[in-house]
């Protein structure tokens, strides 16, 4: 069994600053938010990735968020079915939710 998965990039550089959606990240009756803080380079998104594809694989849907400056970069992922989002809490990512 295999869940599905879809990628969105929740913030964006535009030409009147940066526009972000991380305050939505997940619905405000989310069961658990995990917030990681770390500099760059000690693992956030990796470990958000190694996450996501445990729950695939269990036959979760998962939502990557990417970074809108380093696409390979993941600043959060949803489990909608869970209710449960892990994000990037160093800013700019920083939510307030």
């Amino acid at each position: 069994m295999s869940g599905k998965f879809r990628r969105v990039f929740p913030g964006g550089n535009t030409s009147r600053g940066f526009f972000s959606y991380y305050d939505y990240i997940i619905e405000e009756d989310a069961n658990r938010i995990f917030v990681i803080k770390g500099g760059p380079g000690t693992g956030k998104s990796s470990l958000m990735k190694k996450v996501a594809k445990v729950m695939l694989e269990k036959g979760y849907d998962i939502e990557y968020h990417h970074c809108s400056s380093d696409n390979d970069s993941i600043d959060g992922i949803v489990i909608p079915k869970l209710r449960v989002a892990m994000i990037d809490g160093t800013a700019p990512h920083v939510s307030v939710s």
